[in-house]
C-alpha cells in the first residue's frame, strides 16, 4: 500500500480536469489518495472529482479548501451549508473525511481556516481575495471564529495514536513553511495562509508527516520531528513551484506486512 498526496487540483480548468481523468484506473487499486482541498466550488465538478478518484484508489481522504467552500451561485445558503453538502456528497461517493487506520498507520484530516495570525490583511488583500466575497458565514463569524469552529471539529480525534500518524490540512500550520526567498513585497497573502493553532493540533497528535496545500508552492520541510509536504497541482498557468503530478509520501514496507 502506498499513500499519494495532491492538493489544489482546481478542476474548474479543463486542463486540470483532463489530468485527473487521465490517472490510471489500475495502478492505484491498492493505494490511498490524500486530496488536500481546493477541488472546485462547482457541485457537479466536485462530485465528478470524487467519483473519478474513488474509482481509482482503494481509499480517498479529503478535507475542503477555501475554494470548495465558496457559495457563489451554487445554491448553498452559506459556507457551513456548503460544508454539510460536501460531507453528504463524500459519503455518497465513498470519500473519507474522518480518520482512518491501516494497521500501524493512522491518517487524520484536519479542518482549519486562517485567522490573520500570520499578519494583518491590507485593504488591497481584502479587495482582491475572493474568499471575502465568495464565502458567506453565519452572523458574528469573523476569521477567528471561523478558525475556531473548524479546529473544534478536529478535537474528538486528537487523542488518536499509532506507530505512524499522518495528518493533512488544506491550510498552512506554520508560516515558516514558506520559502525565505519570497521577497517582502510578495508576502501580502500571508495573512490568509493559515493559523499556528493548527500546528498545536499536529503537535498533540505527534504526526510523522503533515500534508498541506493552499500556497501553490511545493515544499518538503522537516521541522520539530514532522515532515511537512506540499504537493499542489496549481493553476494551468503556474509552472514554477508546482509538480503537476501525484507524489508518494509513504509506502508500506515488507516488514510491515
Amino acid at each position: 500500500m502506498r499513500i499519494f498526496a495532491v492538493s489544489d487540483i482546481h478542476i474548474d480548468y479543463p486542463e486540470n480536469r483532463r489530468w485527473l481523468s487521465s490517472l490510471s484506473r489500475d495502478e492505484y487499486r491498492q493505494d490511498v489518495l490524500i486530496l488536500a482541498g481546493d477541488v472546485s466550488d462547482d457541485p457537479g465538478l466536485l462530485a465528478e472529482a470524487f467519483e473519478m478518484t474513488a474509482g481509482r484508489f482503494a481509499t480517498v481522504l479529503f478535507v475542503p479548501g477555501n475554494h470548495d467552500l465558496w457559495v457563489r451561485g451554487n445554491g448553498h445558503g452559506d459556507s457551513l451549508a456548503r460544508l454539510a453538502y460536501i460531507r453528504q456528497l463524500a459519503a455518497e461517493t465513498g470519500i473519507v473525511m474522518e480518520p482512518v487506520q491501516f494497521d500501524s498507520l493512522t491518517i487524520i484530516p484536519l479542518f482549519s481556516w486562517y485567522d490573520f495570525s500570520f499578519g494583518a490583511p491590507t485593504p488591497e488583500l481584502r479587495r482582491a481575495w475572493l474568499d471575502f466575497s465568495a464565502c458567506k458565514w453565519p452572523a458574528g463569524f469573523d476569521e477567528t471564529a471561523i478558525t475556531r469552529h473548524f479546529l473544534a471539529m478536529n478535537e474528538p480525534f486528537l487523542h488518536l495514536t499509532n506507530d505512524t500518524v499522518i495528518t493533512f490540512s488544506h491550510f498552512l500550520p506554520r508560516i515558516d513553511l514558506m520559502p525565505l526567498i519570497i521577497p517582502p513585497h510578495k508576502r501580502g497573502v500571508y495573512p490568509v495562509l493559515g493559523t499556528p493553532r493548527l500546528e498545536q493540533q499536529i503537535r498533540r497528535l505527534g504526526a510523522a508527516i503533515h500534508i498541506y496545500g493552499h500556497s501553490h508552492i511545493n515544499m518538503r520541510n522537516f521541522k520539530d520531528n514532522t515532515v511537512y509536504i506540499n504537493n499542489a497541482f496549481g493553476y494551468p498557468h503556474e509552472e514554477r513551484g508546482v509538480a503537476k503530478q501525484l507524489i508518494c509520501v509513504w509506502e508500506q514496507s515488507a516488514n510491515d506486512d
